[in-house]
């Protein structure tokens, strides 16, 4: 693995049993993403690439094959050295936003780093910047309910920036926003890339949204194209 190459998949098939039958969701996939790359995987709904964008953020382990993040072999890894993988290399961004309702914005943002054992006055501090970034520092004290859909997604990029990963991963980050709040939310992921040089990997099924990405990948029934 070159010392550019950051996520790589060798032979990756994933293999689902509902009931009797058998639904092979990827199919040997193999993929190197090189350090600073911003990527789409385009598809419709069912072609894999959710179980793609889950395999390289280490959240579901495949069938057979490998996914090697930063030249670690994941297979090798308990579930612990899994965990503390995803904390301190990978933030998730998701279509559902994924935040805390009893909490605000600011608390929604610090939680990444209350479990990587930051202390207080220093997690606040860097989600207070956070929220500042993505364009949010008078929405600190809202809970998720007082925010728009767009608004919303703003906060849990900034919490997936919580622990400084290297490594985004999006899954239909613009699929529950209108048009306007994925221009601003994709604007966040161009300057997240070209600024900061974060490796971002996103899932949509919008071409105009994959547009706006270095490298576009197709997939269909569990194949890159």
């Amino acid at each position: 693995m070159s010392a550019e190459e950051i996520v790589r998949l060798e032979g990756v098939t994933k293999v689902y049993h509902m009931g009797k039958v058998e639904v092979q969701a990827l199919r040997g996939v193999n993929l190197s993403v090189k350090r600073g790359e911003f990527i789409a995987i385009l598809g419709p709904s069912g072609s894999g690439k959710s179980t793609l964008l889950n395999m390289m953020g280490c959240l579901d382990k495949p069938t057979s094959g490998k996914v090697f993040i930063e030249g670690t072999d994941t297979s090798r890894l308990n579930d612990n050295e899994l965990a503390a993988l995803r904390r301190e290399k990978i933030g998730f961004v998701f279509q559902q936003f994924n935040l805390i309702h009893t909490l605000n914005a600011l608390e929604n943002v610090a939680l990444p780093m209350l479990f990587a054992g930051i202390r207080r006055t220093e997690r606040m501090k860097r989600a207070s910047e956070l929220l500042q970034k993505v364009g949010l520092s008078h929405r600190v004290y809202h809970k998720p309910m007082e925010l728009s859909g767009g608004e919303q997604q703003r906060v849990a990029i900034a919490r997936a920036l919580a622990n400084n990963p290297e490594i985004i991963v999006a899954d239909e980050p613009t699929g529950n926003v209108d048009t306007d709040a994925g221009n601003v939310i994709m604007g966040i992921f161009e300057r997240l890339n070209s600024e900061e040089r974060r490796t971002i990997i996103l899932v949509t099924h919008d071409f105009d949204i994959a547009a706006r990405a270095h490298r576009k990948l197709r997939m269909t029934d569990g194949a890159l194209l």
